[in-house]
C-alpha cells in the first residue's frame, strides 16, 4: 500500500467531510476512495471516521491522526520538489526540426516567464523520434504531429495550422491568389521523412490525391534547396524567405495539427509539463497562427479544375 498516497486521501476526506466532495477534489470516483480509506483503516487498526446516512465526522482517533498526517504528506510534497530542483531543474523538450526558430525562441521565452529557475532544452526531433525518446525517458515532453498513435502516452490540446505552398520565385504559380491542389500537378513535392512522421505523410498524400494532385516524386527532408532550385514544392506556413514564394490553397485543404504529448506519469517533473503545455497553446496561437481544432474553419472543398489545366 501507497501509505503516503492514502493518508493524502484521509486529509482530503477530513477537510470536506464528505466523501463526494473529497473525491470531486481528488479527481477520482467515490467508491474508489471510500475502499482505500478502508484500507488505510485497516493498516493502522483504527476507525478514522464515522459514517452515517447524514454525515461524516472524525473519531477521536482520526482527530489525532490529522496532524501528522498533514506533516507527513507535507514533507513528501517537499522532498519531491527538491528531487526535482536536484535533477538541475532541466526540461527537456522535443521540436519538430522543420518548426520556425522564432517559434523556438518564443517557446523557451514563455516558460522563461512562468518558471525562471527551470531551463527549458530543446531537442530538434521528428514525431515518431519523439514518441521514442518519451518512452525512453530522453525528453520530458515533446512538441508533435498527429494524427500519432502512441499508447501510455497523454496529449494536450491539438492546435491547427492550415497550410499553403511554397514555390519558387520564378514559378508560373508565384503570382496567383490561391493555388488548387490540382494546379500542382506535374510538380515534385518535398515532405518530411516519412519515417519521421508517418501519420501526417500518409493524411496529406492522401488528402492530395482527392484533390487531384499526384506528386511526381516525393522528395524528403527539412531543407528547402529542391524549392529555392525549382525542383519541387512543399507545403507550409507562410513565410518571407528570398527566392520563394507562399500562396494559400484555396479550400485549405492542407493543414498541420499539432500537440504537446507526455508520458501518462511523468514523475515529478509533472507540474513543469503542465506548464510547458500550457505556453505551447498560447504561444503556437500568438506565433505561429495556429487555433483550436474546434474552432478552425471547416474546409471547403472546390471543384474547379486547377488554373492552368
Amino acid at each position: 500500500m501507497d501509505l503516503v498516497r492514502h493518508l493524502r486521501y484521509f486529509v482530503v476526506v477530513a477537510e470536506e467531510l464528505h466523501f463526494g466532495n473529497a473525491a470531486i477534489r481528488l479527481g477520482m470516483a467515490q467508491p474508489p476512495l471510500s475502499q482505500r480509506i478502508r484500507r488505510l483503516e485497516e493498516e493502522l487498526g483504527v476507525q478514522l471516521f464515522d459514517r452515517s446516512a447524514r454525515q461524516v465526522r472524525l473519531t477521536e482517533a482520526g482527530r489525532l491522526l490529522l496532524g501528522e498526517s498533514r506533516e507527513i504528506v507535507s514533507r513528501v510534497e517537499r522532498l519531491r520538489e527538491l528531487a526535482r530542483r536536484g535533477d538541475g531543474g532541466v526540461l527537456k523538450i522535443g521540436v519538430p526540426p522543420d518548426l520556425a526558430a522564432s517559434v523556438i525562441a518564443a517557446l523557451v521565452a514563455g516558460f522563461r516567464a512562468v518558471n525562471p529557475d527551470v531551463r527549458l532544452v530543446p531537442v530538434e526531433t521528428w514525431t515518431a523520434d519523439q514518441v521514442s525518446a518519451l518512452a525512453g525517458g530522453t525528453i520530458d515532453v515533446g512538441l508533435v504531429r498527429h494524427p500519432v498513435a502512441a499508447p501510455g502516452l497523454d496529449f494536450g490540446q491539438v492546435l491547427v495550422q492550415p497550410l499553403g505552398v511554397l514555390l519558387a520565385g520564378d514559378d508560373p504559380l508565384a503570382g496567383a491568389g490561391e493555388v488548387h491542389l490540382t494546379d500542382l500537378a506535374g510538380r515534385e513535392l518535398l515532405m518530411p521523412p516519412k519515417e519521421g512522421e508517418p501519420g501526417w505523410h500518409a493524411e496529406t498524400l492522401a488528402e492530395c490525391r482527392r484533390h487531384g494532385y499526384v506528386p511526381g516524386q516525393v522528395h524528403q527532408g527539412a531543407g528547402l534547396g529542391l524549392v529555392l532550385a525549382g525542383q519541387a514544392v512543399a507545403f507550409g506556413p507562410r513565410a518571407d524567405v528570398p527566392g520563394l514564394a507562399w500562396r494559400p490553397l484555396l479550400g485549405s485543404p492542407i493543414a498541420c495539427r499539432v500537440s504537446t504529448a507526455w508520458r501518462a506519469a511523468t514523475g515529478p517533473k509533472q507540474d513543469w509539463v503542465a506548464e510547458f503545455s500550457d505556453v505551447a497553446v498560447r504561444t503556437l496561437k500568438e506565433s505561429a497562427g495556429m487555433t483550436d481544432e474546434g474552432a478552425a474553419p471547416a474546409r471547403r472543398i472546390s471543384r474547379r479544375p486547377g488554373m492552368l489545366a
